[in-house]
């Protein structure tokens, strides 16, 4: 394709698309090129062995295969970020649910959760729209995840998180239930989807940090609502409102594609990301701090007692039990086209 003259012809926007699709296919199959190849040698290397009745031969030909059997493993699971979106970058909200300073609090501890797993995956993070509790916590959070597949696996996370603790808000050391959202979208091209300026109000505010600090001068902040639809996004944390304004428009596109999938699904409700009320029975994930300690995923049924770890960004085994319930629902649905499939929690 890139050596055709005609490709090159082809506007600049269209030429990236096409690159980065090529991209996301040659990394999907090179592994299991390299697992073909090495299962080659292996059995070659078998028979020759078994030839030669070459004990020690054989015992590396056994370690191998086991080592092959692995890679086979981690493979099988990349099919399930095999989605259009999947390789993307990810916008990553969190949302408090009612409950005032303590679901605000849970916010922040999930977001904080959520950073430090980018932070394993090595993925650079940028800071997008924050609006926090004037006690402690976040009201809600937007950052920009950057990094190879940050949308297919931070899709996992899509939902409603509830945490079951004794209240540090609480003098009578009672124990409270919050609750608390996240919600991922792919960062794409505005090429993706048209956008009308007719359909928009732009509303332009002063950004402000926790407790008032780096407040700006100018009302530098952008708040962009589509109007046919409702939806809505939002930036503050770039030095000028045009640059605020295109990250918002960025954001803005990604909901309105969401939106029009899950129409196309047959799936959409009232809200446009379908998580439905941050509340309780909608819950993908519980972790409860007392009076027993206990994460569970209620979609997948994985569950650990060290909280700790979890709260520290250790999800991982949370995000591959759902990458591979992504591969058990069958072929009928293309994993991570519109996010997660959501379901009631227990």
């Amino acid at each position: 394709m890139i050596a055709d003259a005609a490709f090159w012809s082809r506007p600049e926007e269209a030429r990236t698309a096409a690159l980065e699709e090529m991209k996301r296919l040659k990394a999907l199959l090179e592994p299991w090129r390299v697992v073909r190849a090495s299962h080659a040698e292996l059995a070659e290397l078998a028979a020759l062995a078994a030839g030669e009745d070459d004990a020690e031969t054989l015992d590396e030909v056994v370690h191998e295969l086991s080592v092959l059997e692995a890679a086979i493993e981690k493979n099988t699971l990349s099919l399930a970020l095999s989605g259009p979106n999947d390789p993307a970058n990810a916008y990553l909200s969190v949302h408090a649910g009612a409950g005032g300073t303590e679901s605000c609090d849970w916010a922040a501890m999930l977001l904080r959760m959520l950073l430090r797993y980018a932070e394993r995956k090595r993925w650079a993070v940028q800071g997008v729209d924050e609006v926090s509790d004037e006690q402690a916590g976040v009201r809600s959070a937007t950052v920009l995840v950057k990094g190879s597949f940050a949308y297919g696996y931070l899709k996992s996370e899509i939902g409603v998180h509830r945490l079951v603790r004794i209240s540090p808000f609480d003098a009578a050391k009672r124990r409270h239930t919050s609750f608390a959202s996240v919600d991922v979208l792919p960062e794409i091209p505005r090429v993706e989807i048209e956008i009308e300026e007719k359909d928009l109000r732009i509303d332009t505010y002063r950004a402000g940090g926790k407790g008032g600090q780096h407040v700006n001068v100018t009302d530098s902040a952008v708040r962009i609502t589509h109007l046919p639809t409702g939806v809505v996004a939002s930036c503050q944390n770039e030095r000028s409102q045009h640059q605020n304004r295109t990250v918002a428009m960025k954001i803005l596109a990604a909901k309105l594609k969401r939106l029009t999938e899950s129409k196309r699904e047959q799936a959409a409700q009232k809200m446009y990301d379908n998580k439905g009320e941050i509340a309780w029975g909608n819950q993908i994930r519980s972790y409860v701090l007392q009076p027993y300690q206990m994460v569970k995923d209620h979609r997948t049924g994985r569950e650990t007692s060290n909280v700790e770890a979890v709260l520290d960004g250790g999800i991982e085994p949370f995000v591959e039990a759902y990458l591979r319930s992504i591969l058990g629902e069958g072929a009928g649905r293309a994993a991570g086209e519109s996010g997660p499939r959501r379901v009631k929690g227990r």
